[in-house]
């Protein structure tokens, strides 16, 4: 199993996300890292674990403002991969990301969040944009409902969704429940998870949300999950590089 350690932007710093509440994050406090800027965090992810990439949320530009374009340099110059979640919901957007990938090749995977796409038309112009190895859909829930204002979306339960991202050509799908992040109660999306991956097994299924250590993330891999994304049991010691290491075998 890959863990994906996850980096939430917002107002210049790493902020440790909680249930999805954004309005209320708070600076990171790591067992990793000094301070709670990208370079540091990004730096102590690179030179303290065995992993290649990182997860970034530019919640800033997820609520519509520009992308923290510093921050993703300094977190690039770490030689860490990417896989950036900075609210792509039309085009124009794709396209700043596009033209920002040509600069910075570590950026390798463009998420197109649930909150942030409007309808399964735009989905798939998205997806045909960056192609099959770059586009990766995320299937945003908040205690096991589809995240989205879109009336495109409502009355589709999760694996509707996931299923209109396959049929679109998505190989790669995140299931986060907002809700579980930071709560330290295990990841709820279990069941989901089994449930999507045995009927789609040709897909690679990623998770995550209030992983408390080792035993959760063996839990998501049982269940069909290939890879995690991780953040609060990481700055609190709870996941070391050893248990990284460990559980790199799980498939």
């Amino acid at each position: 199993m890959q863990v994906l350690p996850v980096i939430d932007l917002k107002d210049g710093k790493v902020v440790r996300g909680v249930a999805g509440q954004r309005a209320t994050y708070q600076p990171v406090e790591s067992l990793l890292a000094s301070d709670a800027t990208a370079s540091s965090i990004a730096n102590a992810f690179a030179e303290c674990l065995p992993v290649d990439a990182v997860y970034v949320a530019d919640l800033d530009a997820i609520a519509g403002a520009e992308p923290n374009w510093q921050a993703l340099d300094q977190i690039s110059e770490t030689g860490l991969q990417i896989w950036l979640d900075a609210g792509v919901g039309d085009l124009a957007r794709a396209e700043q990301l596009s033209q920002y990938a040509q600069q910075q090749p570590q950026l390798t995977s463009v998420i197109m969040g649930l909150e942030s796409v409007p309808d399964a038309e735009m989905l798939s112009q998205l997806y045909h944009h960056f192609g099959r190895e770059q586009a990766v859909f995320s299937l945003d829930l908040k205690q096991g409902v589809p995240l989205s204002e879109s009336a495109s979306w409502q009355g589709l339960n999760a694996e509707q969704i996931a299923s209109q991202a396959i049929k679109i050509g998505f190989q790669q799908l995140i299931i986060l429940n907002l809700a579980a992040v930071g709560m330290d109660q295990g990841t709820p999306v279990e069941a989901l998870c089994q449930r999507l991956s045995s009927a789609h097994p040709d897909v690679e299924w990623i998770s995550g949300g209030g992983i408390r250590g080792p035993s959760d993330l063996k839990r998501l891999a049982e269940h069909g999950c290939s890879a995690a994304l991780v953040a609060s049991a990481l700055h609190d010691g709870r996941l070391t590089a050893d248990h990284l290491s460990q559980i790199a075998s799980l498939s």
